[in-house]
């Protein structure tokens, strides 16, 4: 019988990109939390996780995350806590080839995290279904859950109340800008506005306006954002992901998304992308 794909030391588990399609906060939980509503899509743009089993228990992170000591990294706390959670004896050592920007509102780290989970799962032979993954996966971060449930979905609450929905795959003009947006700072601001008037899944399917709530400030506190945007705004209706820094303008085909990237400053870090309601992680699994 032949090993699974997936099973093979050089398979690389991908940890695709995130955007949200837009973000409002509808309220303020007594405990500080903010309520929001947003709608996440995937990206065919994806760090890339190689996992190499052991069989002494041990978690080691075998590559370096500038900033982020090894028992502090998302990719080794999943493990860890998938271990714990399933009392497997295995362990495993990891290694992330980044490609997504940290601050960059793409969700890399909870991406990376997110895979961990999938990864060793299959490579462990512990037998949990998406539902238990995502479980561990919240204690580890809100956005965690959405890459494990792996489809594009309106999300509630704190971003762990979700339900799979399929908006269109656009094509999109990503932007990097060189900063790091601090997320801590743009939440407790008291410029934030956090009294959207709550939607239905039904409006903004039907293409009721929204926005990202979070933008306005970003431009004001981060002038690199807010060029970006300003520039791609000559060629569509661009917007922020997340708390930023990274910006995405939709367009109709690869083509066109091409032409703009050939008309921005050459200096700037842009990439085309394509959206995918499937996660670029179960569709490697299922090829």
């Amino acid at each position: 019988m032949s090993i699974p794909h997936w099973a093979q030391k050089d398979f690389l588990w991908p940890a695709p990109a995130k955007i949200n399609l837009f973000l409002h906060i509808v309220g303020r939980r007594p405990d500080g939390y903010h309520l929001l509503q947003t709608t996440f899509q995937f990206l065919d743009f994806c760090d890339q996780i190689e996992i190499s089993l052991r069989g002494d228990g041990q978690i080691r992170r075998a590559s370096d995350l500038p900033g982020v000591p090894e028992q502090e990294d998302l990719v080794v706390r999943a493990a860890q806590a998938l271990q714990k959670s399933t009392k497997s004896p295995m362990g495993a050592e990891i290694r992330v080839h980044k490609n997504l920007p940290m601050g960059g509102g793409l969700g890399g780290g909870s991406s990376d995290a997110a895979t961990t989970l999938v990864a060793l799962n299959q490579l462990w032979q512990t037998g949990l279904d998406r539902r238990q993954l995502a479980e561990i996966g919240l204690a580890l971060g809100a956005d965690v859950p959405i890459f494990v449930h792996g489809q594009a979905a309106w999300a509630e609450g704190v971003g762990e109340q979700f339900q799979a929905i399929s908006p269109h795959e656009s094509w999109y003009l990503l932007v990097i800008p060189p900063v790091s947006v601090n997320t801590g700072g743009i939440f407790s601001s008291p410029g934030l506005t956090r009294d959207c008037t709550p939607l239905k899944i039904r409006d903004f399917l039907a293409g009721v306006k929204t926005s990202n709530v979070c933008e306005p400030l970003v431009r004001e506190m981060y002038p690199e954002v807010d060029r970006v945007l300003s520039k791609l705004s000559e060629f569509g209706s661009p917007r922020m992901t997340g708390t930023g820094a990274c910006v995405f303008l939709p367009l109709p085909s690869r083509d066109e998304a091409e032409a703009v990237l050939k008309q921005i400053p050459q200096t700037w870090q842009a990439k085309v992308c394509k959206g995918q309601n499937i996660s670029p992680l179960y569709k490697a699994l299922e090829e």
